[in-house]
């Protein structure tokens, strides 16, 4: 990949206030400038940004609607109703669900759960649903990470006698459905502080109010933070503010004390020892929970992570393993595809966008093909297929350009969308696909910034080896959790070479293992090139170089410092 690395160096005035910042807090100058460009300005500010506290959270009546909520739900238990919990089938509707279902079950037997089938209810509240809901006896609908469009279905299920509460996070329309209570910090009249809470978050804070209410101590919502952290790495939203205490503090019931139904899953990940990390939620953790809903039925996921018997949640776990391996055949397969699609679309280099509809294609898979898609082209790509006789499909985006934006634009030509940023699900008549293709291909060439459809890598700071001391390490572990708002920092070094130790390794010699030096000091540093190799005879020639990288901890030999490689260019 030839990567374009953006890098402004610090002005005079940036190096100034992040060494007056490094001399009030005690660390490196290098990672002030950091915490100077995240709004940190202050020791009390880094103070707070390093060790969150739960008490930092938000009051969580500041939520429109939520006094409301919480009475209809006391008044459900007052009468003995019978109470649904209904959520999305992806993992921050099944953490969701998972979570205000274990939580109330504490207090309320009469209570139940389910997940709409992606292939035959498809997306959101469904009238199916709601009919199992009335043959059930379900007085009440507690819905999480869907609902803010579900006008005509609520109204469906109120006709029917069933009350709503909506917890979503999704961007709602002009038109509210007419639930009981609307639980959403982006409702247009939303007053409430922070307003990028995962789904889950959401469900998290009506129960935090429900507890309040009841006088529940909430030291009985912490054991549930762990799938609040799962929820917010794997929807990808920032992890500043509100989100960054609800992650910090998930990340640690997750490696202390997880529930059993995550304890199988790390076992079946191979992470029980060793920390987990956001990045490890992101790619093996949310995979794992993403597949049953995928492959087969998210239900299976939430049965997983509300087991109480380890030897059953392990069981439940290999399954959903199983689910993945089959997640991961199709999105092979299905990205090969697309790909030749891709290759043979007219003057693919003057194209923005990237817009493909296959009827074969598994549902399933489609959102994970459209992700494939914008890290191979840098363009927004949406994916559709067939489902009864509407294209169906998912769209991603690159860094910086709003998808949802782009989607509502064409929403004239859709029957349903939802989603945010950078990503979003949309159906459509079939015959409407060419003529969205061309609105969605102009919208996007209109309003997409030129450096946002080219391979680069922004670098934080230029580091020297002797910069990267076991000190500078650890203040460095503090900026975790990372992800949206809050990246992982990358570094570059110029000039190194090879220490003569580098070497080629993997099953199939595509990575390199490097021992690096340069002129600056002694300090050899050890870093792994994954899918480089073909570096390796440059890097042999003992000519200088420049390197990129993110610095983490050697998983094989604990506080051993690496440098994980992100590119290589030659110096001249």
């Amino acid at each position: 990949m030839n990567y374009k690395w953006n890098y402004q160096p610090p002005t005079l005035e940036q190096r100034e206030a992040a060494r007056a910042l490094a001399k009030d807090i005690g660390i490196s100058p290098i990672l002030c400038r950091l915490l100077l460009e995240r709004g940190i300005t202050s020791t009390a500010e880094a103070k707070q940004f390093f060790r969150p506290q739960l008490n930092e959270l938000h009051d969580p009546f500041l939520m429109k609607d939520m006094s409301i909520a919480v009475e209809r739900l006391n008044k459900a238990m007052g009468r003995k109703e019978r109470i649904m919990v209904y959520g999305d089938y992806d993992v921050d509707g099944t953490t969701a669900v998972a979570l205000v279902y274990k939580f109330l079950q504490q207090f309320y037997s009469n209570i139940d759960y389910y997940i709409p089938d992606r292939y035959n209810e498809g997306y959101g509240v469904s009238k199916k649903g709601v009919d199992y809901a009335a043959e059930t006896g379900v007085k009440l609908i507690i819905v999480l990470d869907c609902g803010i469009k579900a006008v005509e279905e609520i109204t469906y299920a109120k006709e029917k006698g069933i009350d709503f509460i909506i917890c979503d996070h999704h961007v709602p329309d002009d038109v509210l459905p007419p639930a009981v209570a609307i639980l959403n910090p982006k409702r247009f009249d939303s007053t409430y502080p922070y307003d990028h809470l995962s789904g889950c978050g959401v469900g998290f804070k009506f129960m935090q109010a429900f507890a309040i209410n009841n006088g529940i101590e909430f030291h009985q919502l912490t054991p549930l933070l762990d799938l609040v952290a799962v929820s917010i790495a794997s929807d990808i939203v920032p992890i500043m503010g509100e989100n960054r205490v609800l992650a910090y503090h998930g990340l640690r019931q997750l490696n202390s004390n997880p529930s059993i139904g995550l304890k199988a899953i790390i076992d079946v990940c191979g992470l029980s020892e060793r920390e987990i990390t956001m990045s490890d939620i992101v790619f093996k953790i949310g995979p794992r929970i993403n597949a049953s809903g995928r492959i087969q039925n998210g239900k299976k996921a939430v049965d997983l992570l509300i087991e109480k018997d380890f030897q059953a949640a392990l069981e439940k776990s290999n399954q959903i393993n199983q689910f993945n391996e089959t997640r991961k055949d199709l999105d092979k397969s299905m990205t090969e595809e697309a790909n030749k699609i891709v290759d043979h679309l007219e003057k693919l280099s003057e194209r923005r966008s990237i817009v493909i509809y296959n009827e074969a294609w598994h549902k399933g898979v489609i959102g994970i093909v459209a992700s494939r898609l914008t890290e191979i082209y840098y363009r927004p790509a949406v994916v559709l297929t067939r489902t009864d006789n509407l294209a169906t499909g998912s769209a991603r985006s690159v860094s910086g350009f709003d998808v949802y934006k782009a989607i509502e634009h064409c929403r004239d030509l859709l029957e349903n969308f939802g989603g945010h940023t950078y990503a979003a699900g949309l159906s459509m008549k079939i015959e409407n696909v060419p003529e969205f293709t061309r609105r969605f291909e102009q919208y996007v060439t209109d309003h997409i910034l030129p450096e946002q459809t080219s391979a680069t890598i922004d670098i934080d700071a230029q580091l020297d080896f002797r910069d990267i001391t076991p000190k500078f390490f650890f203040d460095l572990k503090k900026f975790n959790p990372f992800g949206p708002d809050n990246p992982k920092p990358v570094f570059s070094t110029l000039n190194v070479y090879d220490y003569g130790t580098s070497k080629v390794v993997g099953r199939d010699q595509e990575h390199i293992k490097l021992e690096l030096v340069d002129n600056k000091s002694n300090n050899v540093m050890n870093g792994i090139a994954f899918g480089q190799s073909s570096q390796a005879r440059y890097i042999k020639t003992k000519q200088s170089f420049n390197i990129c990288y993110t610095i983490e901890e050697n998983t094989h030999k604990r506080g051993e410092i690496q440098l994980q490689i992100e590119d290589i260019k030659p110096s001249f």
